[in-house]
């Protein structure tokens, strides 16, 4: 698909067909993962796949806003493998793992995948859930799935500020 094309329609989906993603399709959308840019190119994320009615149903006792997804990947990061800004000593990872998130996101509308960026989740309910390690810290959850016939993208979608509300020259 044309980029410009893809960021225009691509749009939040929270309302899915009850049918489990491909594997073909987790395969796509893990790949496009694996090719974003991260700080240093240590690659600290760590991806969790959920596919299974099992996984889904542990999801749900993490979050409140699953929309009834029959997919979701948990995008996280080790943060003990982060690059480390020297000035201040903030992690390079929260910011790659976003960037991670949003080539998934992108990927996936663009093999005919909905996806939905969810940030209310109990952080430590999901990684209980899902036996993680102290070092692995959940970031984002995307959850996905075929869009039903009836999605559509929510009323706030095309409500954007003026660019200049948002970009500034030289200083502020």
């Amino acid at each position: 698909m044309d980029f410009e094309k893809l960021i225009t329609e691509r749009y939040s989906v929270r309302k899915f067909k009850n049918e489990h993603i491909s594997k073909e399709c987790i395969d796509a959308i893990v790949s496009s993962a694996h090719k974003a840019p991260t700080g240093c190119n240590y690659q600290p994320q760590r991806i969790l796949v959920l596919n299974t009615d099992e996984s889904i149903e542990k999801l749900k006792n993490c979050t409140r806003s699953h929309f009834e997804a029959p997919t979701a990947m948990l995008v996280c990061y080790n943060e003990d493998e982060s690059w480390k800004r020297p000035y201040d000593g903030a992690l390079s990872a929260p910011v790659d793992g976003a960037i991670v998130a949003t080539h998934m996101m992108l990927a996936a509308h663009n093999i005919g995948v909905g996806c939905c960026w969810v940030m209310h989740f109990n952080p430590e309910k999901m990684k209980e859930a899902f036996n993680m390690p102290d070092n692995i810290k959940p970031l984002a959850l995307l959850v996905m799935g075929y869009p039903d016939e009836g999605a559509t993208p929510h009323e706030f979608h095309y409500k954007t500020r003026p660019v200049e509300d948002v970009v500034f020259y030289d200083s502020f």
